[in-house]
């Protein structure tokens, strides 16, 4: 995946950037960019909160982090979200969202 165009900003202890959420969809992943932001496909409902676990949880699984450092700080309820993601560089970032290929 080309990384270039995702918008990733360095914050104090971490990076944050955006994520297009498609849920309820047939296998949770990485469905590659949406403009400037990583879209996510996630087979849970969007119900109770079920999609932003998956989403976290893929995050955490993606980049190498635990699921703890992974938050969404921005859009709980839309599909257009921000996460914050503690103890990761936006380098270190788009190294492992390149691996996905």
């Amino acid at each position: 995946m080309d990384t270039g165009k995702l918008d990733i900003i360095e914050r104090a202890g971490g990076i944050e950037f955006t994520v297009k959420v498609v849920p309820g969809a047939s296998r949770t992943k990485v469905a590659g960019l949406w403009g400037a932001a990583l879209k996510l496909a996630v087979a849970a409902p969007p119900e109770g909160g079920q999609a932003n676990g998956a989403v976290t949880r893929l995050l955490a699984e993606v980049l190498g982090v635990k699921p703890a450092q992974v938050s969404i700080v921005g859009g709980l309820t839309k599909p257009l979200k921000r996460i914050a993601v503690a103890g990761q560089t936006s380098a270190r970032a788009r190294v492992r969202l390149a691996e996905l290929g």
